[in-house]
């Protein structure tokens, strides 16, 4: 597609959704050095990773597994092919499952929304496998939906060989992938994500407490997950809000309970003090007008296909700049959702961002008349510019 140059200027000021721009920005100290074999900090609107150590590095996740498994359970949920109140009969095979426990007993039923907790919050293989072969038939065909899975999420550096995260070397994740599978678990499905907040759950006579001590630490920590074996140390895939904006931590191998939960702290801690998100215009809102050919309208909406969200440094906001290209010719039949342009925001000569201008609406071709006469100004437009 060729681009014209820019054809539009926009004020960030009228791009900024009800926020105040901050007129100097704070010095910003290092980022911390955590005690673990790999970390992630992620912005969860925008997606952006703003700090990073050994990300991509691929380690065995133990329990944090179960993140997908509760993901797929809840995806199978939304689908309509299971559904919460569903009764599991529990197989000899989950029973058996070593490590940590719900307690499930063989031959029983259970619902798969107990299981769903059992899962989350008392980190129960038992009852991962349980719902593995609720949904899949067997644990191995599970394994294949996870990794399917991993693939549509981007998940490239894991691999899943069962529901549970029980050592195998040709299991392993990222912290990179895992704060991702975090995001996808907190924004599209938003009432099973309440799960992950719930400090305890009973089950069976067996009051058993979530493991990440961050939620009676931090009032402002709402998930995820906690993870451990021998091999991956103490792992923790963490989530916090605080004045709206959302950060997702992913620490792998530190050394203890305590570790992971202090060193998540320091990473949260850190990125809330020296960042911000802002989201400079909603998905679907008019943008622009841009001229059309050949149509029944000569003038075409057009607006962005997704929220423009950036995450920034403190104080850097008030020294953006955006702009609109346009393709220079946009002939009619154009259907609603093509793409007619890019919106380009920068900081300095850096380009923050990048995106597709979309026609928000659809021009259908215009009568025979209409289109004669634009054929004709088209050839002198051609002459001249």
């Amino acid at each position: 597609m060729n681009i014209t140059t820019v054809l539009q200027r926009m004020s960030l000021l009228a791009l900024f959704v009800a926020s105040p721009i901050l007129s100097a920005a704070p010095v910003i100290p290092s980022a911390p050095q955590l005690a673990a074999k790999s970390y992630v900090l992620m912005d969860a609107d925008s997606g952006k990773v703003l700090i990073e150590n050994n990300g991509d590095e691929r380690l065995p996740p133990a329990s944090l597994t179960k993140l997908m498994t509760a993901y797929i359970a809840t995806l199978e949920i939304q689908k309509g092919q299971i559904s919460d109140n569903d009764m599991v009969t529990i197989s000899e095979k989950a029973w058996r499952t070593g490590g940590s426990r719900m307690f499930v007993q063989v031959n029983t039923q259970v619902s798969v929304d107990d299981l769903l907790h059992g899962v989350i919050i008392q980190s129960g293989n038992d009852a991962s496998v349980a719902l593995a072969e609720h949904i899949a038939g067997s644990e191995e065909a599970f394994a294949d939906l996870m990794n399917a899975t991993a693939q549509r999420l981007g998940m490239s550096n894991s691999h899943f060989m069962n529901a549970t995260g029980l050592p195998d070397p040709e299991h392993y994740s990222s912290a990179s992938d895992m704060a991702r599978l975090a995001r996808a678990i907190i924004y599209e499905d938003p009432a099973h994500y309440a799960i992950y907040a719930q400090k305890e759950f009973l089950w069976n006579n067996i009051k058993q407490p979530n493991r990440n001590l961050l939620l009676w630490r931090d009032k402002t920590v709402d998930g995820l997950k906690t993870g451990h074996t021998e091999e991956a140390g103490f792992c923790l895939v963490a989530s916090a809000v605080r004045d709206g904006m959302r950060l997702i931590t992913a620490v792998f191998g530190t050394n203890s309970e305590q570790a992971r939960a202090a060193e998540t702290q320091k990473l949260l801690t850190y990125g809330f003090r020296f960042f911000e998100t802002r989201t400079l215009h909603r998905k679907g809102v008019e943008l622009a007008q841009a001229q059309v050919w050949k149509g029944k309208s000569d003038r075409l909406k057009a607006g962005l296909a997704d929220d423009l969200t950036l995450t920034l440094p403190r104080g850097q906001a008030g020294k953006l700049d955006a702009g609109i290209s346009l393709r220079p010719r946009l002939i009619a039949p154009i259907q609603q959702g093509d793409v007619i342009g890019r919106v380009e925001v920068r900081l300095g000569d850096e380009v923050l961002e990048s995106t597709d201008l979309i026609a928000l609406e659809s021009i259908e071709e215009g009568g025979l008349f209409r289109r004669f006469w634009d054929s004709i100004r088209l050839f002198f437009f051609g002459l001249f510019n």
